[in-house]
Formats: structure tokens, C-alpha cells, sequence
């Protein structure tokens, strides 16, 4: 949606405009929007002109097209609740993706850290990420990753008075994580029901 929104009035319309003329011509076509909710939210009088005028002109489009088309609108959220009941009603049908379970987790993690160096098994991660949808996983991740280079620049890059040294860099190398890496980059309240101490290796 950032690359439909413009700071000048009307140019979104134009590009809602061209999306829609787009999709006819490649048609088959799903116009696929992620996070739906932060674009067709319940409508209110404390709308923005231009948001209001570019909503209007997405649902004028939307009516447009023909039952006999190819063109298919999809829209993924997590706050169903929150979109415009008039969106609502020209999407008929909705389904609900549940959380990944053990298996699928399996495959996200593995997905994920297949060029990451790891000091514990992909199980014993997933056993302490029951409950975490695949952006939590991607963010976890990342964030065990952040805490191994801080370590690494605190112990060898900064000196005694915490300045950078000049350090070649193609002599780094970070130690693979360790579950504990997870477990630090994890919300605390969610690391104490899982019953595990933080020290693990």
C-alpha cells in the first residue's frame, strides 16, 4: 500500500486507478493486500480527504469489475474486526490461518537459519516458540543474531574506554548461537512459562 499512498491529492487515486486497469489486462489476477486493515478501516469523520476519496475510488473499482472476470481481490489481517463492514460484504468468503504448529515451525526455523552456524538443534527451538506466528520467528531470529555481534563487538572490537577499534574484517567470526541466544532475544514473561533457566548453552 506505501507504493499507493502519495502525499499529492489525487495521485493515489490514479494509482488505485491503474492497479485495478492493470489486473483486467493480466488477468488472471489477484490483487493481493497485506495488512488490509491498515488501508480499509472502519471509515470515520476523522478521516483524511484524501484517504476517504482514495477508499471511495478502491470500492467504485472493486464494484466495477465483472462477475465473469479473472480478477481476484485477496486480503490478509489480523484484525478482521477493524475493516470497513462495506469490504466487508464484497468479501465473501474469509478463512482463518491458525498458528504453525511443531512441524511447520520445524520448516519456518530451518528455512530461516539455513546459512546460520547453530550450537543447538532446530528442535530445541521449537520447542520454546509454541505459540509464535512466522514474523515472530523471522524477528526472534534476527534478534538472537543481533545479540551474538553484540557480544562479538564487546569483546573484541571495543577497547577498555568503549571506542571502536580498527579491526580487519575478514578475520570476524561469530560463535554459532545457542538456544540461550533465543532465549534472550525472547519476551521474559514468555521465557518464565516456559520453565527454563537462561542459562542455557
Amino acid at each position: 500500500m506505501s507504493t499507493i499512498m502519495d502525499k499529492w491529492f489525487g495521485e493515489s487515486n490514479k494509482l488505485v486507478d491503474a492497479l485495478f486497469s492493470l489486473a483486467s489486462k493480466l488477468q488472471p489476477c489477484i490483487i493481493f493486500i497485506d495488512e488490509i486493515d491498515s488501508f480499509l478501516r472502519e471509515r470515520s469523520s476523522t478521516d483524511h480527504e484524501v484517504t476517504a476519496t482514495m477508499k471511495a475510488e478502491f470500492m467504485t473499482l472493486w464494484d466495477g469489475l465483472v462477475s465473469s472476470g479473472r480478477v481476484l481481490v485477496l486480503g490478509a489481517t489480523n484484525r478482521p474486526g477493524d475493516i470497513d463492514s462495506a469490504f466487508l460484504r464484497r468479501m465473501p468468503k474469509r478463512f482463518s490461518i491458525g498458528l504453525p504448529n511443531d512441524e511447520q515451525r520445524e520448516k519456518i526455523l530451518t528455512k530461516l537459519l539455513s546459512d546460520v552456524q547453530l550450537d543447538c538443534s532446530v528442535k530445541d527451538l521449537v520447542s520454546i516458540t509454541d505459540g509464535m506466528s512466522g514474523s515472530d520467528l523471522k524477528e526472534l531470529c534476527r534478534n538472537a543474531a543481533v545479540n551474538s555481534t553484540r557480544e562479538y563487538i564487546r569483546k573484541h572490537i571495543l577497547d577498555t574506554n568503549g571506542e571502536m577499534q580498527i579491526h580487519n574484517t575478514k578475520e570476524i567470526s561469530l560463535r554459532p548461537l545457542k538456544t540461550k541466544d533465543f532465549l534472550d532475544a525472547m519476551d521474559p514473561e514468555k521465557v518464565m512459562k516456559l520453565n527454563v533457566t537462561s542459562d542455557l548453552d
